[in-house]
């Protein structure tokens, strides 16, 4: 597993806050800055989009229901979370990617049942090439440690390169997810928790979940460290 791998760099870059360089507590991140996290707060039940009113789904979620049943995010994708993410995801910081992971599996929990196991979103063998590693996969093994449940990092398989996700619209998005899935291995009547680092649209889960609930799986909910206003 990478972070084995990598136990002696985080107990040198651990011993400094990530954010401000004051003395970090266990998760790399100092109390203060800990507190000064852009935590999530009142969001849709559904797709955890951040909601201004007491509402408990969203207008969207309202109209047409995700495929997965819930989604819970530790924070809004904001600074200074959006800074490390990007650190994380692309410029090769694993420091900050364990910080994050580490206190997003206390910061959230499952609710009410909790799944089966833990699948991250999978990368495109070329895009995992190119990085070196799949960033969801060291999400749900943290989480995966900390919460006692079992991570198939293996369950779902890119089978098809898809364009970057960030400048398309949702339903160009759904295209072009669509059949980019494979499945190995049996999930009939299970509760399937995926994990991913960032949600913006639910277009990656909701691709994800619909190949599981076919394959089926009784229910998928989904764990992400943070959630795009």
């Amino acid at each position: 597993m990478v972070y084995s791998r990598i136990s002696p760099l985080l107990s040198h870059h651990l011993a400094q806050c990530l954010l401000c360089g004051d003395r970090a507590s266990e998760s790399g991140i100092c109390p203060g800055c800990v507190g000064d996290l852009p935590y999530l707060g009142r969001a849709c039940e559904s797709c955890a989009l951040p909601l201004a009113s007491s509402a408990r789904q969203c207008p969207n979620c309202l109209r047409q229901p995700p495929r997965f049943q819930r989604v819970q995010a530790a924070w809004q994708y904001a600074y200074p979370v959006s800074q490390l993410i990007q650190r994380f995801k692309y410029q090769g910081d694993l420091s900050a990617g364990h910080s994050l992971a580490q206190l997003a599996a206390g910061a959230i929990k499952p609710c009410g049942e909790p799944p089966d196991l833990l699948a991250p979103i999978p990368l495109h063998w070329r895009r995992y090439w190119i990085r070196g590693y799949n960033q969801a996969q060291l999400v749900a093994a943290e989480l995966g440690r900390q919460w006692r449940l079992p991570v198939r990092p293996r369950l779902l398989r890119k089978i098809s390169a898809t364009r970057t996700q960030s400048q398309l619209r949702r339903q160009q998005r759904m295209r072009n997810l669509l059949q980019s899935f494979a499945l190995r291995g049996s999930v009939q009547e299970m509760h399937i928790g995926l994990v991913d680092d960032v949600l913006t649209t639910g277009a990656t889960l909701e691709a994800a979940a619909q190949k599981l609930l076919e394959a089926g799986a009784r229910k998928v909910s989904a764990f992400v460290l943070a959630r795009t206003p």
